[in-house]
């Protein structure tokens, strides 16, 4: 399964990115084979409007079947719902530890947003 992870940085060693709209970088992780790529989302950082849109729609196109972040804002939600992608909120940890507690179904699947809009917007 390809899952993808918010991340501060371009690693699996790096931090989970609160923020899913605004986060910096998305780590695609291939559950399977352990393989990961990371994907640039510095157009979203200091987008007026719209970042957790966009970023659905990148994660709907990277192939993703699941997102594991912090938060999660209504319209990403909804965009990201729309595309067929399961949520996974309030991860903490690295983005490998972050992982294994997916892996291990440690983190639940999200019903519903767990910020309003604008969560951690500049």
């Amino acid at each position: 399964m390809q899952v993808v992870v918010t991340s501060i940085g371009e690693t699996v060693d790096s931090p989970v990115d609160q923020r899913f709209g605004r986060a910096r970088y998305f780590i695609l992780y291939d559950t399977e084979t352990g393989q990961w790529s990371a994907h640039d989302n510095k157009q979203n950082l200091n987008a007026a409007q719209g970042a957790g849109v966009q970023a659905g729609q990148k994660v709907v196109e990277l192939g993703a079947a699941a997102v594991i972040t912090g938060h999660c804002g209504p319209k990403a939600f909804a965009t990201l719902r729309a595309g067929g992608i399961a949520i996974y909120q309030e991860a903490t940890g690295t983005v490998k530890e972050a992982i294994g507690a997916f892996q291990t179904g440690a983190l639940k699947k999200a019903d519903d947003a767990n910020v309003d809009a604008h969560f951690g917007s500049v």
